[in-house]
């Protein structure tokens, strides 16, 4: 039998597939209170059809839906020790009745780690990404140094992680648990719609002197909405090309009643400049090929709140 495993071993293995997920930020869901979905969700299926046959490609809408749990506010554990900071949160856990969480709920911790590269899809909201987006990637601190042996602090003793933190144990331990993927960010955004004046000041503000659209954030680089979490990315060892990281205006002087998915897939510059992003990111996806490590990645990514 050791011979047949000897052999076995040395068979040649067919490339692995490239593995993508394509995550859709915005808050709207048909079966939520607004009762339309974003463009964020029509965008990830385009998107679905675009990429190539042979890569293995899952994606998640983190939207709002009535009776459908939404992701839970990080605890900031890491403000009290790097080391009660656990990879991946055991603040929450799957399947829970009293703090229902979707990040556990949709595996998206195992589905992070099992993904070569990340598809960020989402509109900008008060000149920054959703609430959705935001909950999901202050989640992600943990991915960036956090502790993966709870069971070295009892699972969440703070003393104990503080003393773990200071030991030279420590060192051992943290590092990024996501490092070497790739994630690209698409945002979009109406700049205000049809509510702006001639000169770009809120129709409806009755004291204009204070606000000036000069000293908006930015200065017309709307892409920048999105910046906290890029930086957050790179810091975690996540790779964001700037070519991977764009924006499209979208609904320019528009009723926001006329600045609907539907009406998105008229706009040509703003399909173009999705389609354009979509391309780059299979190119440079394909250029990079496959991460190590996938699998135990996957694998590390469990709860350990059981």
């Amino acid at each position: 039998m050791d011979d047949l495993k000897a052999e076995a071993d040395q068979l040649l293995l067919e490339p692995r597939p490239l593995k993508v997920l394509l995550v859709a930020g915005s808050a709207r869901r048909l079966d939520g209170c607004p009762g339309l979905d974003g463009k964020a969700r029509a965008l990830m299926h385009r998107m679905l059809g675009r990429l190539p046959a042979g890569w293995q490609v899952d994606h998640v809408d983190i939207g709002n839906e009535h009776g459908k749990p939404k992701i839970q506010g990080c605890n900031g554990c890491v403000g009290s020790s790097m080391a009660l900071c656990v990879w991946p949160c055991n603040c929450y856990g799957p399947d829970s009745d009293h703090q229902p969480d979707l990040m556990w709920n949709e595996k998206l911790y195992q589905r992070l780690a099992r993904a070569d590269a990340w598809a960020i899809i989402g509109p900008v909201w008060w000149y920054g990404p959703t609430t959705n987006l935001k909950a999901m990637f202050d989640r992600l601190v943990c991915m960036s140094g956090g502790n993966p042996r709870p069971d070295l602090i009892d699972k969440k003793s703070t003393l104990k992680a503080q003393a773990l933190e200071r030991s030279p144990l420590w060192r051992e331990l943290t590092k990024n648990h996501l490092e070497g993927r790739t994630a690209a960010f698409f945002c979009y955004g109406n700049e205000g719609g049809n509510e702006l004046d001639a000169d770009r000041r809120p129709r409806l503000l009755q004291h204009k002197a204070w606000f000036d659209p000069d000293c908006e954030p930015y200065g017309g680089d709307e892409r920048k909405a999105y910046q906290g979490l890029v930086w957050q990315c790179r810091y975690s060892g996540i790779e964001v090309p700037d070519a991977l990281w764009r924006h499209a205006a979208i609904g320019l002087g528009r009723p926001y009643a006329d600045d609907q998915a539907d009406d998105m897939v008229r706009d040509s510059d703003a399909v173009a400049c999705f389609d354009a992003w979509v391309d780059a990111f299979v190119s440079h996806v394909t250029t990079k090929g496959p991460i190590p490590g996938t699998t135990e990645a996957e694998r590390g990514a469990q709860s350990t709140t059981g």
